[in-house]
């Protein structure tokens, strides 16, 4: 049995990040960008040559103002998932410190959400499946 051809991977990374109180941070994707409307954990595609921790770090920095250590980030899970015209590879990591707080910097609505509250928010098929796995973490 032969595999359809998929010209690359695409390696994403995205970050859970946590409260004290155990709130998670949600991004809605804002209109006219793929999945508008969707909810997502903030991150964004890893760029040659960049470590997934470094990658990570620029993006929340671009995506929301926030400054992150690439070594306080906690490995947590990945997604791998078949797409139509590429593979998706997606590593998500566990934030707990940063500096300032979050804003939309590219126009998306932000959201902290209790982690037993995730699955009310429509995500996008790569995002969905963690939301268990995020809820055994927090309780």
């Amino acid at each position: 049995m032969t595999s359809p051809f998929r010209p690359h991977t695409l390696l994403v990374v995205a970050a859970i990040l946590i409260q004290p109180d155990g709130s998670v941070l949600l991004a809605q994707r804002p209109e006219g960008k793929t999945f508008a409307g969707l909810w997502e954990f903030p991150g964004g595609k890893v760029e040659v040559p960049e470590s997934p921790e470094t990658a990570l770090a620029r993006e929340l920095h671009e995506e929301l103002g926030i400054t992150v250590q690439p070594d306080r980030l906690e490995p947590f899970t990945f997604v791998s998932e078949d797409c139509a015209t590429f593979h998706l590879l997606m590593t998500l990591y566990l934030v707990r410190e940063w500096e300032n707080d979050p804003v939309g910097r590219e126009g998306q609505t932000l959201a902290w959400v209790p982690a037993s509250r995730l699955d009310e928010y429509p995500m996008p098929k790569a995002d969905a499946p963690l939301v268990p796995r995020i809820q055994a973490l927090l309780g």
